[in-house]
């Protein structure tokens, strides 16, 4: 999305901006909209043959569900791209719907009478502009792009428009931070906790047996399989349960400290050294681009690191470059 001249503006409105202009852009591409959109439209379908039926129930659960998945695809295709262009003395703000015009506003640096920087509750690492205007009106930005350097940018920001005593958020991925921090602390699964879930393991995989006999029927092969493919889950979950608690990455100059926990729950800790890494890479591990990407590293020796989840692709590659840079990584093994 470009804006257009503005005859009556100083300055053209459009991609020409100085390099020194702050940049922030929020909707998905057309392509990821057809995906998404598509995607809603199949499962939608998949209800179409209650339509054929003589079934009154199912002729109303298929023409729900087509009603929702009509639904889905128009709010996919009709939100709306935001950019904002961010200068020394104005913002720039420019909106646009698949099918709609553009629409633009300024704002005007005497016009800003406050700036905070809320964090998302979903993702730690995201953070947002909201500027408070002199009528009053509040306006949200679209989320900072670059999550290493939010205090530099806030900081930038805030001394731009004159705008006192803004809060620099608490941000574990900062550039400015000695130790980046990826994820949380890890401690193991209380002892008890364990106990109850590997005894609902066994208890459900017992249920089906136990039922046949207090109802005097024969256990069938199914049934009996299930006592010991139960008695080894049960096992497995005491055992192992730890290890699905993840992965916690301290990024510092140098190297990267990699904690994880056994399956007995003692701390297990592993440090990744720039000569180690044969390729950084940004992966999505999860269903959307927007919410669910990482960082994956690959050591000479083949064995591979993914970090907790990040955010969007665009906040992964910002932490992976600051990787590439603190750990000294030839560019041709920087594939971010």
């Amino acid at each position: 999305m470009e804006f257009p001249r503005q005859r009556n503006h100083p300055r053209a409105m459009d991609d020409t901006t100085t390099s020194t202009d702050i940049r922030l852009r929020e909707g998905s591409s057309i392509a990821q909209r057809l995906v998404m959109s598509g995607f809603a439209a199949a499962v939608a379908l998949c209800f179409t043959p209650g339509l054929f039926t003589h079934d009154t129930m199912e002729i109303i659960i298929s023409v729900v569900a087509l009603l929702v998945g009509a639904g889905f695809v128009v709010g996919i295709m009709m939100a709306p791209a935001v950019v904002w262009i961010i200068t020394s003395d104005e913002i720039l703000i420019g909106q646009q719907r698949p099918f709609g015009k553009l629409r633009t506003r300024i704002i005007a640096k005497d016009d800003i009478a406050g700036l905070q920087v809320p964090g998302s509750k979903r993702t730690k690492a995201r953070f947002q502009l909201a500027f408070t205007l002199a009528s009053g009106e509040r306006l949200t930005s679209p989320p900072i792009s670059d999550v290493t350097h939010v205090h530099d940018t806030v900081a930038r920001i805030a001394a731009q428009f004159d705008v006192p005593d803004v809060e620099a958020p608490s941000n574990p991925l900062d550039a400015s931070n000695l130790e980046m921090r990826l994820g949380d602390p890890l401690e193991p699964f209380p002892a008890r906790d364990i106990r109850i879930v590997a005894f609902i393991v066994l208890a459900l995989c017992a249920a089906p047996y136990a039922y046949k006999l207090w109802r005097g029927l024969s256990p069938t092969h199914v049934d009996i399989l299930l006592l010991p493919l139960g008695a080894l889950a049960a096992i497995a979950v005491h055992r192992y349960a730890n290890l699905v608690t993840g992965a916690f990455w301290i990024i510092r100059q140098a190297d990267i400290r990699v904690e994880r926990l056994w399956g007995d729950g003692s701390l297990r800790a592993d440090h990744i050294e720039g000569r180690d890494v044969k390729t950084i890479t940004v992966e999505r591990r999860g269903r959307s681009e927007d919410e669910h990407c990482i960082v994956a590293i690959r050591l000479h020796s083949g064995q591979r690191f993914r970090s907790p989840r990040i955010g969007s692709r665009v906040e992964a590659r910002a932490v992976a470059t600051e990787i590439v840079r603190r750990l000294g990584i030839a560019p041709e093994s920087n594939k971010i």
